[in-house]
């Protein structure tokens, strides 16, 4: 008895709890704690997949090295509350389902281009999407408003049924961050592999499982493949995308059958498969009718557009979202395969999106910043003496880091006079000779809500607008505030580096670096980055430091 209340339990915290807040994958966030562990528990975050740290040979002398190719899995943020939150109501579905499907009702009174029945396995997860999975399945809806668009596009240029876009919705709920415990990635969950035999690129700069319209290409010629393997049976191709092609085949083999739902009947397919078709009828039953099922008033988000710029040179993400007239995290949105700050190196011409009616006006303003400064990264070429540690401690980054940028097979062996590019860290105050004078990344903030507080009250503290704050946390503008939550919010405190001069500071006899702090009112940290100095860097008289000071501060 006390095994199943614990089991029931565990299904209550995957499928019951409801998490509001939407913040940029990373940022962490206040949430019911139990929808959290069962979130962490269902689907770990991925870890990034990295080289040693290399702390028995920091001193290794850098000689010589040849690049060679890196390839990696998944690497994702941890996971922001409200993917979380998608993810246990992706999982939770699978618990108590119907071992049989029981009578079979042929659904006539809607139009679907997907043979659809109406059997007790679809009708459990019919009554779980309109029952404890109510809140999820919602956001699920009117977060279909963005993508069904551009995908029913995609899969009618392949002449393929548009009710297979929603395989998308029991995928991963239209979510381009989710991430399985399988390191499935994407709204379509992509394996590494088969994102690669479809042309999906994945490496230490971009995923294009997480592109919504690279995905959705990729997706539709998978779903025609395996139709055509099936000889045009699609509840054979649907659990195929599910399984795999080969286990659906030997499943076939063992049971001498091609009818889905004998097969279900036995132990051929494994459980998640054998509810994923039942899943996909559902959703079809809902959504085709959310009226019918009390899902009134739906608010779906409006459809994905925007503009696409060919960048020349890799180009650091805060400056196109400046140069758009945006927030950073908006342009972070609208190119999710993207991991790092900027685009990736080495490919011209990379196209980014940006905000519908943005592009003339934005390569206009581009075509004025000069290549050398696009980017927030480095170009370093390496010294005698120089060691992978040494750098990384002078740049305030990880050795890994600058391992899998560079495509260094092995670390102890590189070649004096070449040219490293070394990431610098989001939100780091930049050398003075790498961005324009005073560039400063955008600071992520968050704000704790305090009983009395309103959206109006919370954006007029942070000088922003009510529609921003809706939109960088997920939430309506009629959406209750409950004090303790953490919403996300733009700008900092601080003074800006733009509002600042540069001065540069001629080192007297008897200075130190806290002296010179304490004098402008600096951290000692953002002088070193300033001017590139390592911890153990010893001032001499003479030496000239380049200090952003605040507007007033004389010394």
């Amino acid at each position: 008895m006390a095994r199943i209340y614990v089991v029931a339990l565990f299904v209550c915290l995957l499928a019951g709890c409801a998490v509001a807040d939407f913040p940029w994958p990373g940022a962490a966030v206040d949430s019911d704690a139990a929808l959290k562990q069962a979130g962490d528990a269902t689907v770990p975050a991925v870890q990034e997949e990295s080289q040693e740290e290399l702390s028995g040979n920091s001193d290794s002398k850098i000689v010589a090295e040849e690049p060679v190719p890196l390839t990696e899995e998944a690497e994702t943020a941890p996971m922001d509350a409200e993917t979380l939150e998608d993810l246990a109501l992706l999982t939770g579905a699978d618990q108590f389902v119907p071992e049989e499907e029981g009578e079979t009702v042929v659904e006539e009174a809607v139009s679907f281009d997907l043979p659809m029945v109406e059997n007790a396995k679809v009708r459990h997860f019919v009554n779980y999407y309109t029952g404890r999975g109510r809140h999820g399945f919602r956001r699920w809806l009117e977060r279909s408003g963005r993508y069904l668009p551009m995908m029913r596009e995609v899969f009618a240029e392949l002449d393929l049924p548009l009710d297979l876009t929603y395989l998308a919705m029991i995928e991963s709920g239209f979510n381009p961050r989710a991430c399985s415990r399988a390191n499935a990635v994407g709204p379509w969950q992509f394996m590494a592999s088969t994102g690669k035999n479809y042309g999906l690129n994945n490496d230490w700069w971009r995923d294009e499982r997480r592109d919504p319209l690279k995905s959705t290409k990729a997706a539709a010629r998978h779903l025609k493949d395996l139709h055509k393997r099936f000889d045009g049976d699609w509840y054979l191709a649907i659990a195929a995308y599910n399984a795999g092609p080969g286990k659906v085949e030997r499943a076939i083999g063992k049971s001498r059958s091609r009818d889905f739902w004998q097969l279900c009947r036995g132990s051929y397919l494994r459980k998640e498969t054998k509810n994923y078709l039942p899943k996909l009828l559902a959703v079809l039953l809902i959504a085709k009718e959310p009226e019918a099922y009390n899902f009134n008033d739906l608010q779906y988000q409006p459809a994905l557009t925007f503009d696409i710029a060919e960048l020349p040179s890799s180009t650091d993400l805060d400056i196109v979202a400046r140069l758009c007239g945006v927030s950073y995290e908006e342009i972070v949105a609208l190119n999710p395969e993207l991991k790092r700050w900027c685009t990736p190196p080495r490919h011209p011409n990379y196209k980014v999106r940006l905000p519908a009616g943005k592009g003339t006006s934005f390569s206009a303003k581009y075509a004025q910043i000069p290549a050398d400064r696009r980017a927030n990264y480095r170009r370093h070429k390496i010294k005698p003496g120089d060691t992978l540690i040494g750098m990384a401690k002078r740049y305030g980054i990880r050795s890994k880091d600058i391992v899998a940028l560079n495509n260094i097979r092995n670390p102890r062996s590189l070649r004096v006079g070449r040219d490293l590019i070394l990431p610098l860290r989001p939100g780091a105050s930049l050398p003075a000779d790498v961005l324009e004078e005073g560039y400063e990344r955008t600071r992520q903030r968050r704000y704790k809500i305090r009983r009395g507080d309103s959206l109006w009250s919370i954006a007029r503290r942070f000088d922003v607008t009510t529609s921003q704050l809706c939109a960088w946390n997920g939430i309506g503008k009629q959406t209750i505030l409950k004090p303790g939550k953490v919403l996300r919010v733009a700008g900092s405190t601080r003074t800006s580096s733009r509002d600042r001069r540069k001065l540069v500071y001629k080192v007297r006899a008897g200075d130190t670096l806290w002296d010179i702090s304490r004098r402008y009112d600096l951290k000692t940290g953002d002088i070193m980055r300033w001017n590139q100095l390592g911890r153990r860097h010893v001032l001499r008289p003479g030496d000239r430091l380049t200090l952003l000071v605040k507007p007033g501060r004389q010394g």
